[in-house]
């Protein structure tokens, strides 16, 4: 609500465009090009994932062949569909969307605890027991050798705190979320359309804990019979499920690979504790019942999907899901393409290269860059640094550690200069991805050891690599404040430019002022 409307009657068209005339520097435009690169190739790392997710399931291939399936399906959608295109199908799948994703929850939330609102329902009592849901589910993980659902957040209250900061203007730094912003007709319609994506945004967020809390809970009472429905004991052989007799849901997903059982004793029965426990107590009770390791492997991706499956939900609920999860991946993928395609093709090739390029080679430049970033996708999207919900969190934070300071600092800091975005950018991009690499651990060719050269994982304060964004951000402004005083002020048309900028149209006729 801020931004939009700024950036709108800036009258660019892309982030390093702003950026570039802001800071009148085609260094500052090309350092802005780094940084949406790198958010953008990240981010869409996860949404491949997302694809190969979705086709592997609905195709019955393995993850891998579905990741080569969404790579072609993306290639035709977005080289050849061009802003106005995708601008389109990206409203008829957001309505896709936010459909697929509330409708399953309102169902699963009636199924289990008679609520038809899944935000309430997360705080309900399970239909036929007097305790609610969480609690429950807490219950349930604990006895299993897990730590408690409600608690179990890596890093406590601090890590949650930035991670949420982080993820909040870190959406207000993603370049493909700002294009739009570019693209409304006035600047009333920026703001309108922002508004309204905030209201949208935060159905889909609050209900994301009960659709985890659900599908967790459905996961588990697959799994384990009788333990969360009822009182039984899940050390006990009938709680346990016996692998012959499990549902088609779970066959299905088998096949794409990101579901596997292995019998570990012997007896024929899936039993899901926790390998890392550290409880001696839990480690008697499993052992007592022939526990050797946890037998089950669930991939985190596929919970969103399997989920009305798994709730034994109707088939166009299911189909629905299926048609929202490819749409998610899809309208976010074309829209980062588009990004990356106009970063490269304008802001890099026009813009700073080569000046004489032609619209028609611009225009190839453009879809060229979209295809290599596609591979690049799909390889990582093959090989990803952590489940898609993480890894696009680090696109969350490298967008806001590197490219929201300067936008920020664009619109309501005149006396910013270019030297102070540039260092302030460069800072707060590479201290975020310093973090992320050294945390996750640099690989050494010669052995199978990990180097951290930090202090090894979390070690800033307990902060994982996913959240570092909002300190990156902070490294951001420091540096660039710092900088600022020590080098010479904006010209005087920039600093004019920044204050017409903010001031409404029209309001001089109130006072007769020009």
């Amino acid at each position: 609500m801020l931004l939009a409307p700024y950036l709108r009657k800036f009258g660019k068209f892309t982030v390093p465009q702003f950026i570039g005339d802001r800071f009148y520097s085609k260094a500052a435009s090309t350092v802005a090009v780094l940084c949406l690169l790198v958010a953008s190739l990240t981010y869409i790392i996860g949404q491949m994932t997302g694809v190969g997710v979705a086709f592997s399931r609905f195709l019955g291939v393995t993850s891998e062949t579905g990741i080569y399936a969404g790579m072609g399906i993306v290639f035709l959608y977005a080289v050849f569909g061009g802003m106005k295109g995708i601008t389109y199908t990206q409203v008829a799948q957001y309505c896709v969307l936010i459909s697929a994703y509330i409708i399953p929850a309102i169902f699963i939330s009636i199924q289990l605890t008679g609520n038809p609102i899944p935000q309430l329902g997360l705080g309900s009592n399970i239909v036929g027991q007097d305790v609610s849901l969480l609690h429950k589910l807490d219950m349930v993980v604990s006895d299993l050798g897990f730590a408690n659902y409600t608690t179990s957040d890596a890093g406590g209250m601090l890590n949650m705190f930035v991670y949420t900061m982080s993820l909040m203007i870190g959406t207000a730094g993603l370049p493909h979320v700002i294009m739009r912003f570019f693209t409304v007709p006035t600047v009333a319609a920026a703001r309108s359309s922002a508004g309204w994506a905030l209201i949208f945004i935060g159905l889909l967020y609050t209900t994301a804990p009960a659709v985890a809390a659900m599908a967790k809970t459905n996961l588990l009472r697959t799994i384990t019979p009788g333990v969360v429905m009822g009182n039984a004991d899940p050390y006990a052989a009938d709680s346990q499920l016996v692998y012959e007799e499990r549902p088609d849901w779970m066959k299905r997903w088998e096949k794409t690979g990101l579901l596997k059982w292995e019998d570990k004793n012997g007896d024929g029965r899936i039993q899901y504790y926790n390998d890392k426990s550290k409880s001696d107590a839990f480690k008697a009770k499993a052992e007592a019942a022939g526990w050797k390791g946890n037998e089950l492997t669930v991939n985190a991706d596929i919970i969103v999907l399997a989920n009305p499956e798994i709730a034994l939900l109707p088939n166009w609920v299911i189909a629905l899901v299926a048609a929202g999860g490819l749409a998610a991946a899809l309208s976010t993928a074309a829209g980062l393409l588009m990004a990356i395609s106009a970063a490269i093709s304008h802001d890099l090739i026009k813009n700073v290269f080569v000046p004489e390029i032609s619209e028609k080679n611009e225009l190839l430049a453009g879809k060229i860059s979209m295809a290599v970033a596609i591979v690049i996708a799909g390889y990582l999207g093959l090989n990803p640094p952590g489940f898609a919900a993480g890894t696009v969190a680090l696109a969350f934070g490298i967008a806001a550690s590197s490219l929201f300071p300067a936008i920020m600092m664009g619109i309501f800091s005149k006396k910013m200069n270019k030297e102070g975005a540039i260092c302030g950018m460069l800072a707060g991009l590479f201290v975020t991805l310093f973090y992320v690499f050294a945390a996750k651990g640099i690989f050494f060719i010669k052995g199978t050891e990990y180097l951290h050269l930090i202090g090894g994982p979390n070690s800033f304060f307990g902060i994982t690599p996913e959240a570092f964004g909002a300190i990156g951000a902070c490294v951001n402004f420091g540096v660039a404040f710092i900088v600022d005083k020590m080098t010479p002020e904006p010209p005087d048309h920039i600093q004019a430019m920044v204050e017409a900028v903010r001031i409404p149209r029209g309001s001089g006729a109130v006072t007769g002022a020009h």
